[in-house]
């Protein structure tokens, strides 16, 4: 995929994974880095699982494994503990 297209796609599938696991929002570039992560966790996750690539373009699938793949990420990082206050 392109540059652009990952872009396209991470937008995406960042800011849908924002707006269902309802955080703060991490912005536009945020989005774009959680959508961008999600794809490439989501893309393996759907390797393993089911064979095949599935992110391969800007496309219907592609944004649902990104989608995925996203919220799987927030969650991770939702469950690792934070700093602790002093």
């Amino acid at each position: 995929m392109s540059l652009i297209v990952w872009l396209l796609v991470g937008l995406i599938a960042g800011w849908l994974a924002g707006q269902v696991m309802k955080g703060s929002g991490y912005g536009v570039i945020g989005d774009i880095v959680v959508g961008i992560l999600g794809a490439l966790v989501g893309g393996f996750l759907a390797g393993a699982l089911f064979g095949g690539d599935y992110v391969t373009g800007l496309n219907l699938g592609t944004i649902i494994v990104s989608f995925f793949g996203a919220v799987i990420l927030i969650a991770i990082l939702r469950a690792l503990p934070g700093p602790s206050a002093v």
